[in-house]
């Protein structure tokens, strides 16, 4: 389930690029934008970007000032990127593709950011492109994968993370967000089996914890999700998504003080729990957790 990422939101891959996601979606809606909440990674996230690679492209046919305008450019799409002025940083990896139309990179970074406006029409197709340009990278596969289990297309999602999951068998990022495009698609113990697969290769994804005490919780192994968020708490107090999902599941079992003790943290921290809807369409909790949520709220 895309889901987020407070403090999962910066969750490395195995090498040094950071993955989005959250997709896009724990991830993706701390770290990108609110209606990504649901897809990925990661967080977030729920689902995970990539930055740009260093530029392939052979600079021979480029005059010194051709050059320096190129390099110009992309430090200020970085600049404008990490700022979070995201209209501007658009302008710059536009401009950076009228100069290097062949860079995949250059296009998964637009998409990028036209992720974290919100376009994501716009995010699918420059995903896409990159992918044509450069079929053995793996990264425009993970985000467009997440853009897509955001608008809910679970079959094409996990057809990306499984092309990725390909070129990296051991990508934990993968793994996590194919999961959650079968929770998508109602595939609990397939979602279960990725998040496993996700926390062996990487024991310290928190992320993938949370997703994964969530589908346990649907299927009724309660204690084992129980234990699991309660750790994550106790690890990241401000891992909001599994502190709200333990208020559930404690007034679920009886136990109301515990219960609204901890919902107490759970509003100071993001009050849209309090709204049965976005938990259940944009947030996108299992079924069981989402009217454990409810029995709370209605008392």
């Amino acid at each position: 389930m895309g889901k987020q990422m407070g403090k999962a939101c910066v969750e490395m891959r195995r090498t040094s690029r950071i993955r989005l996601n959250r997709a896009i979606a724990l991830l993706i809606n701390l770290c990108l934008s609110a209606s990504l909440w649901a897809s990925v990674m990661v967080a977030p996230a729920r689902a995970i970007a990539a930055p740009i690679a260093e530029l392939s492209e052979t600079f021979s046919r480029f005059s010194d000032s051709d050059i320096q305008a190129i390099s110009q450019l992309r430090k200020a799409a970085f600049a404008a990127t990490q700022s979070g002025n995201f209209t501007e940083a658009e302008t710059q990896w536009s401009a950076l593709i009228e100069r290097l139309p062949q860079e995949a990179a250059v296009w998964s970074n637009r998409g990028n950011v036209r992720v974290r406006q919100n376009n994501l029409e716009g995010a699918l197709a420059d995903y896409t492109q990159a992918i044509a340009l450069a079929p053995q990278e793996p990264d425009p596969y993970l985000n467009r994968g997440a853009v897509l289990e955001a608008t809910g297309q679970w079959e094409n999602a996990i057809a990306d993370y499984n092309a990725v999951l390909q070129l990296d068998p051991d990508d934990p990022a993968a793994y996590n967000n194919r999961g959650n495009a079968e929770e998508g698609a109602g595939e609990w113990e397939l979602a279960i089996a990725d998040y496993q697969a996700a926390i062996t290769l990487q024991p310290r994804f928190s992320l993938a914890y949370g997703n994964y005490a969530l589908a346990l919780y649907q299927t009724g192994d309660v204690d084992q999700a129980l234990q699991i968020m309660k750790s994550l708490v106790r690890k990241y107090p401000s891992f909001t998504d599994m502190r709200a999902a333990l208020t559930a599941a404690l007034w679920d079992q009886g136990r109301s003080g515990e219960a609204e003790s901890n919902w107490v943290a759970v509003v100071g921290l993001d009050s849209r729990y309090k709204d049965l809807n976005w938990v259940k369409n944009v947030r996108r909790w299992p079924p069981a957790m989402v009217s454990a949520l409810e029995s709370f709220l209605t008392l």
